[in-house]
């Protein structure tokens, strides 16, 4: 199996080089990732200028590459850049869950759907910072877990997010609401300060990643998909000759 391992936090974060340590035990490793962190990029690609990619030693036995760009552009230089082939792209461990509404903003998941959208399973693997450390010892469940239920035969795409202290027990999960928002202090020099405040509350719905990861301590799995389109509504409308 040829592996692609991206993140949000740049290629220097720690949290990457347990995972590609990992990823080395299941087959051949590539790591492409941000020169410098460029966690809530989300999706965004640059489309008119040159970026910097430049081969670095990060890993004996791993080609890496330390990338002047967002994750999403990491997966997109590989693929259709370097015309490299993967059987999946990891992105992660993210220092920080990636749940509810939040992952609209994740370079870490944007890398996954950029993967799909390119027809490359993905999964994106986050936790909390309390966590950070020891999250690439979940690694061994979670592919267990995928492999055990066939997942990417269903689905190409996954978000999962490992809570405080890990866990053996896995829910597969749909999108919860708000966790996370900002307030901004206002600094001088018409400058403004965004400052991150906890806006969770539990809704006892144990199918919310949220309330999965921050209340049931469980590991969440949730498939994603590319489509946006509202299709309950869409045929209902349709429903109306609209």
């Amino acid at each position: 199996m040829r592996i692609l391992i991206t993140n949000d936090d740049g290629i220097y974060a720690s949290g990457i080089l347990p995972l590609v340590k990992w990823a080395q035990t299941k087959g051949e490793v590539v790591v492409m990732a941000p020169k410098v962190e460029q966690s809530a990029k989300s999706h965004g690609i640059e489309i008119h200028k040159a970026f910097e990619a430049k081969q670095i030693d990060l890993i004996p036995g791993v080609t890496a590459w330390a990338v002047d760009s967002t994750p999403a552009d990491c997966v997109r230089l590989a693929i259709l850049g370097m015309h490299m082939e993967f059987d999946l792209v990891i992105s992660g461990i993210n220092r920080g869950l990636n749940i509810g509404r939040d992952i609209m903003y994740s370079g870490t998941v944007s890398a996954v759907f950029e993967a799909g959208n390119l027809g490359v399973n993905a999964m994106a693997v986050s936790t909390s910072p309390a966590y950070y450390e020891g999250a690439a010892a979940e690694m061994d469940k979670i592919w267990d877990y995928f492999e055990t239920h066939n997942l990417f035969a269903k689905n190409p795409m996954y978000n999962v997010n490992i809570p405080t202290g890990g866990s053996n027990a896995f829910r597969v999960t749909r999108q919860g609401g708000n966790y996370y928002s900002d307030q901004f202090r206002v600094e001088e020099n018409d400058l403004f300060t965004p400052c991150g405040i906890d806006v969770f509350t539990a809704c006892a719905d144990s199918g919310f990643d949220t309330d999965a990861v921050l209340v049931d301590k469980v590991i969440s799995v949730m498939p994603l998909t590319l489509d946006r389109t509202d299709l309950a509504l869409y045929r209902a409308l349709k429903n109306e000759n609209l």
